[in-house]
């Protein structure tokens, strides 16, 4: 169920999973109206296997009576304690401060600059960080701070902490790997949890190494595709957040390939943070819920 509108004020945002149970939904719906709210946006799910309620709820603050920095205390002490629920609250006029993390390849990197200049999303990109000093000019050209951080496995725990205060010195809320081919510290990962963004080739495990796509060529696939999520302790098996494939043919040359999977990686990242800038993804366990 979804409920839409416009609005050019200041929204609240409330993103909530709980066991489900009947008269959730009346309830969050209840609690905003009461108090002066008027919904835009209203949308929910139940995993009925595991049975679990999901649901993402956005309304007008103009008349709502309850001061903002007091929501989610009057909504804990009246519904969530209650009904065990999990629950974030957010606000639409913070803009959210993203970190871009990038190696050699330009190509994610271009396309999330280009959407950013262009006003698409509302966030600040204060900074770049680079294990290769090869994009530096990229970065300059958006005038967007650049650090180059050289990264071994001598002194892989060593740079963990420069990049971690780099991230608070910048007031870093996400971060997007924009095909950054560094794996990421864990305490980076426990510091910004469901908040660091990865793009990759849909070909693992079946093609791993350095050349998935002449792999994949050599073996005739007729399938190539990208896949964005969330970063966890373990390697490329976070929550995942969206994908998409292209067809192939025995006509199409590793450059096709490349090609096509490259402008795969654009979309498919840059569509993942678009929704959680949006805060339209709740994550549980080690899946999502995307909300349109």
């Amino acid at each position: 169920m979804s409920i839409q509108s416009v609005s050019n004020g200041t929204t609240a945002i409330l993103l909530i999973h709980c066991p489900d149970e009947q008269g959730i939904l009346a309830a969050v719906t209840d609690f905003i109206n009461v108090n002066g709210g008027n919904i835009i946006y209203l949308d929910q799910h139940v995993d009925r296997e595991q049975q679990v309620f999901f649901m993402r709820v956005e309304w007008e603050l103009s008349g709502f009576v309850i001061p903002k920095e007091r929501i989610a205390e009057y909504f804990d002490t009246l519904y969530a304690q209650k009904y065990k629920m999990y629950f974030r609250v957010y606000f639409s006029d913070y803009t959210p401060r993203m970190a871009i993390f990038v190696s050699k390849m330009s190509h994610c990197l271009f396309d999330l600059l280009a959407r950013y200049t262009a006003g698409e999303w509302k966030v600040e990109i204060p900074l770049i960080v680079s294990n290769h000093a090869d994009l530096q000019e990229v970065a300059e050209r958006f005038g967007i701070p650049f650090r180059h951080i050289p990264v071994d496995k001598s002194n892989r725990e060593e740079q963990a902490d420069v990049m971690m205060q780099l991230l608070k010195e910048y007031r870093i809320d996400f971060i997007v790997l924009a095909r950054y081919m560094q794996i990421i510290p864990e305490k980076m990962i426990e510091a910004y949890p469901n908040r660091i963004i990865n793009i990759h080739h849909s070909f693992l495990p079946a093609f791993i190494g350095a050349k998935p796509y002449h792999a994949a060529h050599e073996r005739g696939v007729k399938l190539i595709g990208a896949t964005s999520h969330y970063v966890t302790a373990k390697l490329d098996a976070g929550p995942i957040i969206g994908q998409d494939i292209a067809r192939i043919s025995h006509k199409n040359t590793v450059r096709d390939l490349v090609h096509k999977g490259q402008d795969l990686e654009k979309i498919v990242l840059s569509r993942a943070v678009e929704k959680h800038i949006d805060r339209k993804i709740l994550t549980y366990k080690n899946k999502t819920v995307v909300f349109n």
